[in-house]
C-alpha cells in the first residue's frame, strides 16, 4: 500500500489544538442555559391595527387624488379635521403613496406589453405582406445592373425565374 506524503509544515501542526477542539464541557458555563430568549427583556407589544372610518378614508384618498404631498400644517390641519393624530396621517399617505407607485409601476409594465404585443403583430403582417408580394423595380436599382440584381434576389423563393440575370440588366443599360 502506498503511502500519501505528508504536506510540508502539517507534521509541525499535529500538537497543536485550538480552543474550538476542545472539550464543550469546558465552556457550558459562558454560555446561557435554556431558550436564547429566555434571558432577554420581553419584546415590546404590537399596537393593534388602526382602523379607519368610510368617512376618513374616503377624505384622505379625495385629499391624496389632489395632493400626494402634504406640508406640516396642512397635515396637522386635516388630522384635526377627521379626528386623527398627526402621525395616523403621515402615516396614512406614506402607504398610500407606496401603493399608488407600485400600482402605477404596474400599470406601465402592463402597458409596455401590450405594446410590444401589437408591435410584434404588425412587424409580423409587414413581414407577410413583403413575401407575398412580387417586388417593385426601384428606378435607382434600374440602371445600376449590380443593384438590381440584389434587389431582385429571394434566397427564399423556389421561383428562379424572378432573378434576372446581371448580364441581361447591364445590356438593357447601355
Amino acid at each position: 500500500a502506498a503511502s500519501v506524503p505528508a504536506v510540508n509544515g502539517m507534521n509541525s501542526l499535529t500538537g497543536l489544538t485550538f480552543p474550538w477542539m476542545e472539550s464543550n464541557r469546558r465552556y457550558t458555563k459562558d454560555r446561557f442555559t435554556g431558550h436564547p430568549y429566555q434571558n432577554r427583556t420581553p419584546p415590546k407589544k404590537k399596537k393593534p391595527r388602526t382602523s379607519f372610518t368610510r368617512l376618513q378614508i374616503c377624505e384622505l384618498e379625495k385629499r391624496f387624488h389632489r395632493q400626494k404631498y402634504l406640508a406640516s400644517a396642512e397635515r396637522a390641519a386635516l388630522a384635526k379635521a377627521l379626528k386623527m393624530t398627526d402621525a395616523q396621517v403621515k402615516t396614512w399617505f406614506q402607504n398610500r403613496r407606496t401603493k399608488w407607485r407600485r400600482q402605477t409601476a404596474e400599470e406601465r409594465e402592463a402597458e409596455r406589453q401590450q405594446a410590444n404585443r401589437i408591435l410584434m403583430q404588425l412587424q409580423q403582417e409587414a413581414f407577410q405582406k413583403t413575401i407575398n408580394q412580387p417586388i417593385q423595380a426601384d428606378p435607382i436599382c434600374v440602371h445600376n445592373s449590380s443593384l438590381f440584381a440584389l434587389q431582385n434576389l429571394q434566397p427564399w423563393s423556389d421561383d428562379s425565374t424572378k432573378i434576372t440575370s446581371v448580364t441581361t440588366v447591364a445590356s438593357a443599360c447601355e
